[in-house]
């Protein structure tokens, strides 16, 4: 147990117990980086003051009040002991310390989401930390069966599922989650430390090493009822539905198994306790007589355990000291011997019997050997990282194809829906010449309405005026024939004078001249009659055969429309025939291509052909992006019957593109010397058949899917990724290629930086709120780390220029590079990865700025950019003075790009936190059974992505295989052997 007080703390009995618990917290917890104190007994009488109080208060009000005052968020050496005495609480303490605690989560949260903006040191190590006591105690909340060590009864650990296999599933997730978190911290602090160095004996390793102590308590446990609950689920449910259990329960054995054989070797834990070594095989839970052939790990702390205060402890800087016997003592140390019995003599005359001498010979071996395995095992989880990595990048390439896929397709629909626009635009516009002619037809015909209305009007005024006329000549004839005879008294008088005579006279003749102009007008009125009746005549005569002839063209146009229609119909029932009939001639060629590549392959003369990884790389992704076009032009077709021509096309490239890819593969095959692609290329050819099969008939047209043939692709050219590349590029290439990339590399990243600084602009102009502060805050940081990407680019090329210059001699640079080709082409490579790393990790900026992409995608693209400038540092350090100006540049421009990584990893996993702060599940609204009904959805949707992540893990675990095989050829491993 620790002690979490010293000597002077137990001599100061009078303290109230609150008073003496907070000195103690206080002496515990402090900035020197050495372990917290152990105590040399078990016994509750020697419980540390800090646990006694929490069973005097029944509680942990005085820790926390204690613990508050401390500078938690600002050093990381006290956040750590902090952890470690918590943790120590939690197991030994007071059950009301849970409790106590729960009510501290969120701040325990966001103080792991603090530290775990750094990414090496005790603030990465304390935000695991965190994360496991924050684990901790929601499990023993959630299970309250549970006591803080985790020691129960078999009997206690069926009580606990209350008999119900439901309970008992959930259960073991939940200790498989607890398990996982317990391992995270077991592995971060073994990487943090330099195993090739004795970490174990210095007070800066052991203050990392002692919290281990509790870990080592807690998985037991966990590990013992694991196992034990997975016999009694396969004793109720199928070997099938616990798949995902058994898979989930061999990667934490092959953990857990490795970390405890490790600390065993430890010279720190083998006086404190005594680890358990698991078997060597993990149990068999489908044969239920397996159980009794388990043993449950018991951990073994020795009653007179050696003390840290009493241990020798070694400074880092003393490891190097060379006098005697300083060196005798810490030797003794590490061996367990006293001087007086020392067989290692060295004083002594006779010096070593060789008996003894061979067993310490052997000895050291041992010794030796376990630090090699220790190496290897580093190495592996190395590459194993590496691999994720590298698995990442190629999930991230496929989701760039499909963008690339998603955008083509739409450029091809909207190509489809302007051709259709113009087709309407034609339609309408002919529909309008129809409607302006009938419209021209109509006016006329009003036109002739109306002036057959004005004749008519005009000829009834000159009937109304002829019978005026009449009339008026018919009043005179009839005054002149009616005229009063003279009286005999007139005529008695005497007979009309002469002057009398001549008035009558002249009255006479003006009458007639009247009579005669009114007779010339009426014959001219009845004239302009007849004229108008004719003009009528004409009129009604021309309006009648317009309309007749109007009604004859409308019936000849109609008569045309509809025998135009029927030509059409009859054309294109033509046209489809013809369509499907190029459509399966096309088809048939292309399977007889791709058949014929197929032959080629067994032919003696393709045997020896040979082909570069590069070149096969280029024709299988050219492959790609014409199965893209297919079947964006598939889709065009199957919307569109009308245009074949792309389909046609496009069937017709890919044809020859995926044969050319097959010959090309076999050849590449051959110059490897590997069969890496052994049953790919076949693959590929029998998805096309079956491709070109479903395009050919038009039952299957619109069903035809290429999503298989688009894998195998996909998997070949992910296989051929792992091939070394430019072992086929000549010598006097290189010193070109390095320059090229160089600046390519400078271009990309100058092309990333403007890209950054429109996407900050645009989030400025378009966002608000949240949004906008956490766009602000994850451009920012990838705009430094642009920076600073720039900086080391720079430095690199310096770097490399002093390379050449002092070690080329009287050759030239390519001669330089050519010579030393192997350096060269690893410059190349970090050059490479450099650059798409950054173009890449734009490209997830954007899609996280517009809410389309993820969080961790941009994660992953700053680690790989921190590896990818760690490579070009070490690629670039390999040659170089370790005295140069320019190294020590590079170096720093190396640190300013992994604090501007660290940065853009710190940014974007605030701004998750933010934008999934916002979004709170909110369940206040659902029934029992509603829950109950989503609780069951979720436990089925966590089997199924337990699936999937299992078959996801044996693909990278082949994929991790393929690769070092692969990178044993680049490497040239057994060569020299």
């Amino acid at each position: 147990f620790f002690s979490l007080v010293g000597a002077e703390a137990c001599a100061e009995p009078s303290l109230p117990p609150p008073r003496l618990q907070a000195v103690s917290i206080n002496k515990a917890i402090n900035t020197q980086e050495v372990a917290v104190k152990e105590k040399h007994h078990v016994s509750l009488t020697a419980l540390p003051p800090c646990i006694l109080g929490t069973h005097h208060e029944k509680g942990a009000h005085t820790f926390w009040a204690a613990v508050s005052r401390l500078p938690l968020s600002s050093n990381a050496v006290i956040c750590w002991k902090f952890c470690h005495v918590f943790h120590k609480l939690l197991r030994d303490g007071h059950p009301n310390v849970i409790k106590d605690s729960v009510r501290n989560k969120a701040d325990l949260n966001d103080m792991s989401r603090m530290w775990g903006h750094l990414s090496e040191g005790y603030g990465k190590l304390c935000s695991i930390y965190l994360r496991l006591l924050i684990t901790k105690m929601e499990f023993h909340i959630k299970n309250p069966r549970f006591p803080g060590n985790l020691q129960m009864s078999n009997r206690q650990l069926e009580e606990a599922g209350e008999n119900d296999v439901n309970n008992f599933f959930q259960l073991t997730v939940e200790m498989f989650d607890y398990l996982e978190c317990e391992l995270s911290l077991f592995l971060g602090v073994f990487s943090s430390l330099d195993m090739s160095r004795s970490v174990s004996v210095t007070a800066a390793g052991q203050c990392r090493l002692a919290p281990l102590i509790q870990v080592i308590l807690d998985c037991s446990h966990l590990y013992d009822y694991t196992v034990k609950l997975l016999f009694k689920l396969h004793s109720c449910l199928p070997a099938d539905t616990l798949q995902g259990h058994r898979d989930r329960f061999q990667e934490q054995f092959k953990k857990l198994k490795s970390l405890f054989y490790r600390s065993s070797n430890l010279q720190y834990f083998k006086r404190l306790i005594q680890i358990p070594q698991l078997p060597e095989n993990p149990p068999n839970f489908l044969r239920a007589s397996a159980l009794s052939e388990h043993i449950s790990p018991v951990v073994v702390i020795p009653a007179e355990a050696s003390s840290p205060e009493t241990e020798h402890v070694v400074e880092t800087e003393d490891l190097v000291d060379m006098d005697v016997p300083v060196l005798q003592s810490r030797f003794d140390d590490l061996f367990g011997m006293s001087a007086s019995t020392d067989r290692f003599n060295f004083n002594g005359q006779n010096g070593v019997r060789k008996d003894d001498k061979d067993r310490q010979i052997e000895h050291l071996s041992a010794e030796l050997q376990a630090l090699k395995e220790e190496l290897e095992a580093f190495r592996l989880e190395s590459g194993r990282l590496c691999q994720a990595l590298r698995g990442r990048v190629s999930e991230l390439e496929a989701e760039l194809a499909e963008q690339s896929h998603l955008k083509q397709q739409a450029l091809g629909e909207s190509e489809f829906l302007k051709a259709e626009l113009d087709d309407l635009r034609r339609v309408k516009e002919d529909t309008e010449k129809e409607q302006r002619s009938l419209t021209e037809i109509e006016r006329k015909a009003q036109a002739n309405e109306q002036r057959y209305t004005k004749l008519k009007e005009k000829y009834t005024e000159l009937v109304q005026s002829h019978a005026d006329l009449l009339r008026k000549v018919d009043v005179h004839t009839q005054a002149k024939c009616f005229t009063p005879a003279p009286s005999p008294l007139t005529l008695a008088r005497p007979l009309s004078s002469n002057q009398s005579r001549e008035e009558l006279g002249n009255q006479l003749d003006a009458l007639e001249i009247e009579k005669a102009g009114l007779v010339e007008a009426v014959a001219q009125k009845e004239e302009e009659l007849v004229g108008l009746g004719a003009e009528l005549e004409r009129v009604q005569r021309s309006l009648v055969s317009e309309r007749e002839s109007s009604v004859k063209a409308a019936e000849a146009l109609k008569n045309q429309l509809n025998e135009k229609e029927s030509r059409e119909q009859a054309l294109e029932c033509e046209l489809v025939a013809v369509r499907w009939s190029a459509l399966r001639a096309t088809a048939e060629e292309a399977e007889r291509l791709i058949l014929d590549s197929l032959a080629q392959m067994d032919q003696q003369a393709q045997v020896s052909c040979t082909s570069s990884a590069d070149y096969l790389m280029s024709r299988c992704q050219a492959t790609l992006n014409c199965v893209d076009r297919l079947q964006s032009a598939r889709d065009s077709f199957v919307k569109d019957p009308a245009d074949v021509s792309d389909l046609l096309r496009a069937v017709a490239q890919f044809a020859h593109l995926l044969g050319d890819t097959i010959v090309q593969g076999s050849a590449a095959t051959h110059a490897l010397s590997v069969e890496h692609s052994e049953g790919k290329h076949p693959a590929c050819a029998n998805e096309a058949l079956a491709l070109l099969g479903q395009l050919r008939e038009r039952g299957s047209l619109s069903t035809a899917d290429s999503t298989s043939l688009r894998a195998a692709l996909q998997a070949t050219l992910a296989t051929q990724k792992l091939c070394p590349r430019g072992l086929e590029l000549q010598q006097a290439e290189l010193g070109d290629l390095v320059e090229q990339e160089m600046v390519a590399t400078s271009a990309a990243v100058e092309t990333a930086a403007v890209r950054i600084e429109e996407m900050l602009n645009k989030s400025r102009a378009l966002d608000t709120g949240i949004k906008m502060e956490v766009n602000e805050r994850i451009l920012g940081s990838c705009t430094e780390l642009m920076q600073a990407i720039k900086g080391l680019v720079l430095a690199s090329k310096d770097l490399q220029r002093d390379i050449v210059e002092s070690g080329r001699g009287a050759a030239t640079i390519k001669e330089f590079y050519a010579k030393n080709s192997r350096w060269t082409e690893g410059l190349i490579s970090a050059s490479k990865a450099v650059g798409w790393g950054a173009t890449v990790m734009v490209d997830a900026a954007d899609l996280v700025v517009q809410g389309k992409g993820k969080f961790e995608e941009l994660v992953v693209c700053s680690h790989e950019i921190a590896g990818s400038t760690a490579q070009l540092v070490a690629a670039s350090k390999v040659k170089a003075d370790k005295d140069s100006v320019n190294l020590v540049r590079l170096q720093q421009a190396s640190r300013v790009v992994t604090q501007a990584t660290a940065g853009v990893v710190a940014s974007t996993k605030s701004g998750k936190s933010q934008i999934e702060e916002t979004d709170t599940m909110d369940f206040s609204s659902l029934t029992l059974t509603q829950i109950k009904r989503h609780e069951m959805n979720s436990q089925v949707r966590v089997l199924e992505l337990e699936t999937q992540l299992q078959k996801e893990r044996e693909r990278l675990g082949e994929l991790r295989k393929k690769h070092y095989e692969l990178a044993g050829v680049a490497e040239g491993w057994g060569v020299e052997s």
